[in-house]
């Protein structure tokens, strides 16, 4: 597949600066910017699946009439993370 172009990005010049200041070792602009769109791409996808996600739930507990509270909802994560810390069983 072909590569495509984006846009050309207008920036202050100071902002410019600041990201040139923080490229890592052979880090080019470009490939900051790509790296940074792809996040952000990545971030936008992510939240939109947890918002379909929750709106599923919200649908599901309407049908059912099955409900949590805050604190078997905490409960739950809690386990989850005692379940993944090291040393745990």
């Amino acid at each position: 597949m072909k590569s495509a172009t984006l846009p050309p990005l207008r920036v202050a010049p100071e902002l410019r600066q600041e990201a040139e200041a923080v490229l890592r070792d052979g880090e080019s602009l470009s490939g900051l910017m790509e790296q940074s769109l792809r996040g952000e791409v990545n971030r936008r996808r992510m939240q939109a699946e947890f918002i379909a996600r929750g709106l599923a739930s919200r649908e599901d507990a309407k049908r059912t009439g099955v409900y949590f509270t805050v604190d078997e909802s905490l409960a739950g994560l809690d386990a989850i993370l005692a379940k993944h810390k090291p040393g745990a069983q």
